[in-house]
């Protein structure tokens, strides 16, 4: 499969997590391969789940490591990017995707949505950080798979 003609969405979140916010990433991972190379951060929670749906419905994820360690990925990173950055390994995730979806998470979530709106990329958030300007909210995984892409063609013809 060429994946070089897919769009490239990051997935943001916290990198522990369980239950429902799990299984929201999972389905946003399951619901983009068909159309998306998923890049993350590479670690758990959030990530994992994304990458693991990803990866469940023949997609292709990559993972932006803060470390000096592909290992450390989770095991459903099949690109690991090593950057030995730490939390600066955020801009270099926001700079490679076009677009991102955020569920849930913490401050390394937050800084990573400034970056994305600072950058001018889209950003539709999932149960979020709330009430930030330039941010879709949506309720749904379906919903956030549907938004990013129609963001993505408004962008386009704006641009």
């Amino acid at each position: 499969m060429d994946f070089r003609n897919k769009r490239r969405i990051a997935v943001f979140g916290a990198g522990i997590c369980e239950g429902e916010i799990y299984q929201l990433a999972y389905e946003v991972g399951k619901l983009l391969a068909p159309k998306a190379v998923v890049f993350t951060g590479g670690l758990g929670g959030v990530m994992e789940a994304a990458s693991r749906g990803a990866v469940e419905a023949g997609g292709m994820t990559v993972g932006i490591l803060p470390g000096n360690r592909a290992e450390d990925a989770n095991p459903y990173v099949q690109i690991p990017v090593v950057t030995d950055l730490g939390q600066a390994r955020n801009v270099v995730l926001v700079r490679t995707a076009e677009a991102a979806i955020a569920i849930s998470g913490g401050y390394g979530t937050l800084s990573e949505i400034a970056l994305a709106l600072k950058m001018w990329k889209p950003v539709v958030g999932l149960r979020t950080w709330p009430n930030i300007e330039g941010v879709s909210y949506v309720e749904t995984p379906e919903e956030a798979v549907q938004k990013v892409f129609e963001l993505l063609e408004v962008k386009k013809v704006t641009s």
